[in-house]
């Protein structure tokens, strides 16, 4: 056996680890690089030219920006709504005992299950039963729909995990139930809300089935790209995936910073 083979061996672990990472980010890395791509017609597919064009107008491109700003919003907004009531849900599913807990337990866990298409279609079907007017407000209540789940997966593993002996430990220092949830309960949790909030922007942000069932003639920025690649993929979609990405990378690091600073202090 060959000193290089050994090496393999001792490190197999370690380089399958690295080539997964590889193969995950490889697609990133190639957005990026054409990002700085000048084709010469519509089509962003082969390398041509090193170009900073669409980097210093981003929304050169007519509507993408206005596609963009609606993505966000509803990002937003549906990151809000699933953590309130994901948060509130999952408290309720860990602490509580009740009779249809476990009914609600696998409902809960349905729409993860679920394929997109499949929840997609009855949610269209819903609105088109009720008369609601397809739009911000229908895609809305279907991204908090599928998002909640992800919210009450997340915080409701954080909640079980806590020790109840330090909210017991506060009642016995004559804190209120309000002074103990806010001062001794939200900040155990806060990891898995914080967790679940991202995830629910992600989720929101990214998706594509269930919106277009439902938007009707809103166009959101998943929307857009489909859209443009049928006609030609404009330049400046590789810059803001490349800037979304880069907003992520940069969370996570802040991330790991702050849970290093706080195991130091």
């Amino acid at each position: 056996m060959t000193a290089l083979t050994r090496w393999i061996r001792r490190n197999l672990v370690v380089i399958a680890g690295l080539g997964t990472l590889a193969y995950l980010i490889l697609p990133n890395v190639v957005v990026l690089v054409f990002s700085f791509n000048k084709p010469n017609g519509r089509f962003n597919y082969e390398w041509q030219r090193f170009s900073t064009e669409a980097w210093t107008d981003p929304c050169g491109v007519a509507d993408m920006c206005g596609s963009l700003s609606l993505s966000l919003k509803l990002a937003i907004w549906a990151t809000i709504g699933a953590t309130l009531l994901g948060t509130m849900i999952a408290f309720v599913l860990a602490r509580y005992r009740f009779r249809a807990r476990s009914a609600v337990n696998s409902l809960i866990f349905l729409p993860m299950a679920m394929p997109e298409v499949v929840m997609a279609a009855s949610l269209a079907t819903l609105f088109l039963n009720m008369g609601v007017d397809f739009g911000f407000w229908t895609i809305l209540i279907a991204h908090i729909m599928f998002c909640l789940s992800f919210v009450v997966t997340a915080v409701k593993a954080r909640v079980m995990s806590m020790d109840p002996r330090l909210e017991q430990a506060a009642q016995d220092l004559y804190a209120s139930p309000a002074q103990t949830f806010v001062r001794v309960t939200l900040p155990i949790a806060a990891p898995g809300i914080a967790a679940g909030a991202l995830l629910s922007f992600a989720l929101s942000f990214d998706d594509f089935i269930i919106t277009n069932f439902n938007a009707g003639s809103t166009v959101t920025f998943p929307m857009f790209v489909w859209g443009s690649a049928q006609r030609g993929t404009p330049v400046q979609i590789n810059v803001i995936g490349t800037a979304m990405f880069a907003v992520a990378v940069l969370c996570v690091l802040a991330g790991q910073l702050a849970g290093a600073r706080r195991k130091r202090s």
